[in-house]
């Protein structure tokens, strides 16, 4: 049984300029322990198939069910399978740190959890805040609350919905260890992020939306080695000679440019020094998460759904 299943789920929205439609027909399925990373650009559809999974928002067509309880028709049991981290900074601002996750506890009917609560405050450096009043946190701090908050009853399915969106390197830090531990016992990790190197390290399987369509399923390893290339990486203050300025993507002083074979990294250099452009810290090597996202995002042609089993699947030879 899938930890988490989205079969032929669409959802429109009737707006005044007519319907919106932002899912269309996405159906995959989540494995029990995997860490799954959903990725897409603002606008695919990322948040509203996390509302649907979490009840906050109705499928159009189509079912969401959470290790076989249907997210609709039985949405208690659902529920209580689920820990959800939203984007939105959510609080109540009359409690304390532990209060709030004591009341968290109450609502999925969790008594005596003081042991599992202290165990979060410390992995989340919250230890020393724990009486602190929820208005008196920083933002970073909020947002640790938050985890805490999904965590506290210990669900098998974690959603994280761009869990260190502003927040600094030490709670990114914090947040992934403690996750990839959880996840390493038995968790279930669904993962939405705009910082694709996470998505990288730590997800087994990638979908990628667009348009509210899943556009690519597969393997992390298999989508890198399938579609990813050779990539020049430098920095200049110069511009790039025409031909390469329309194939190159660059970020302030650094430009980089994908090449095929060895021909291709000569035919790039060779252009560089005819047009005289002083090249510093240059590297060669594989595309990363980012360059194949954004070629999969450029690429009108048919989705990607090679989708290999996860390693978790896979029989042992």
């Amino acid at each position: 049984m899938s930890a988490v299943s989205f079969q032929q789920v669409s959802k429109t929205y009737h707006t005044s300029r007519g319907p919106l439609q932002a899912l269309r027909e996405v159906s995959f399925n989540i494995e029990p322990g995997e860490f799954f990373g959903l990725l897409g650009p603002n606008g695919a559809g990322k948040t509203t198939l996390i509302s649907i999974l979490a009840g906050l928002s109705r499928a159009t067509s189509g079912r969401v069910a959470v290790h076989g309880h249907d997210v609709v028709a039985d949405y208690a049991a659902a529920r209580r399978q689920l820990g959800i981290v939203p984007q939105e900074l959510v609080f109540d601002p009359f409690f304390s740190v532990r209060e709030a996750l004591r009341i968290q506890s109450g609502y999925f009917g969790v008594r005596h959890n003081d042991d599992w609560i202290d165990e979060l405050l410390a992995n989340l450096g919250l230890a020393d805040k724990a009486n602190a009043n929820m208005r008196q946190l920083s933002g970073g701090m909020k947002r640790r609350v938050l985890v805490a908050q999904a965590l506290v009853h210990r669900p098998p399915v974690i959603v994280l919905d761009e869990p260190t969106a502003g927040v600094d390197v030490e709670l990114r830090q914090t947040l992934w260890q403690f996750i990839a531990r959880l996840n390493r016992e038995g968790h279930t990790v669904l993962l939405t992020t705009h910082y694709l190197e996470e998505a990288e390290a730590l997800c087994h399987r990638i979908a990628m939306l667009k348009a509210g369509q899943v556009v690519a399923l597969d393997r992390t390893s298999a989508l890198l080695s399938g579609r990813a290339s050779t990539m020049l990486r430098f920095k200049t203050d110069d511009p790039l000679p025409p031909s390469l300025a329309d194939v190159a993507r660059v970020t302030g002083r650094i430009a980089q440019i994908k090449a095929h074979d060895a021909q291709e990294v000569e035919e790039v250099l060779s252009a560089l020094r005819l047009h005289g452009v002083a090249v510093e810290d240059l590297e060669i090597g594989r595309a990363d998460l980012e360059d194949v996202f954004l070629e999969i995002m450029q690429d009108d042609t048919a989705p990607v759904f090679l989708d290999h089993p996860s390693p978790l699947e896979e029989v042992p030879s």
